[in-house]
C-alpha cells in the first residue's frame, strides 16, 4: 500500500530525555490520524527540553514541543495531531491547544509564503 501521509510527527533521535524515540514511536503509533507518519530526525535544537517533537505539513504552520516525558504528554500530542490535521493552515493559539502542551511549546513557525494571522 502506498504511503499517503501528508502530515508528519517528528521525533528527535538525539534527545536524552525520560523517553526514547522508540518509546514515543511505540506509544503514538495507532493514536494519530491516518494521514500522519512518524519520522525520526536528527537534533531539532530542543536539547535543554528533551524529548522534543515536531509537527509539520505542507502549507501549514510548524510546531516544536519539548519536555515530552509522560503518558499524559503523549495523549496531548495525539489530541494536538487531530486538531492540527483538521486545521486548514495549522495555526493554533496556545489556549486552543491541549492543556498538556501549553507550557511545552518551544516554537510555532508560519508556513512558508504565508502571512502571520493577527
Amino acid at each position: 500500500m502506498p504511503d499517503t501521509s501528508d502530515h508528519f510527527l517528528l521525533i528527535c533521535s538525539t534527545c536524552t530525555g525520560a523517553l526514547t524515540n522508540d518509546d514515543l514511536r511505540g506509544a503514538l503509533t495507532g493514536k494519530l490520524p491516518g494521514r500522519f507518519a512518524i519520522r525520526t530526525v536528527a537534533c531539532m535544537a530542543g536539547c535543554d527540553r528533551p524529548t522534543t517533537v515536531g509537527f509539520q505539513a505542507v502549507g501549514k504552520a510548524q510546531y516544536l514541543f519539548g519536555d515530552i516525558q509522560t503518558t499524559q504528554d503523549m495523549d496531548a500530542l495525539a489530541e494536538f495531531a487531530l486538531q492540527y490535521s483538521n486545521s486548514a493552515d495549522g495555526w493554533t493559539n496556545a489556549t486552543d491547544r491541549p492543556r498538556g502542551l501549553m507550557t511545552k511549546t518551544l516554537s510555532r513557525m508560519p508556513c512558508l509564503g504565508s502571512e502571520v494571522p493577527s
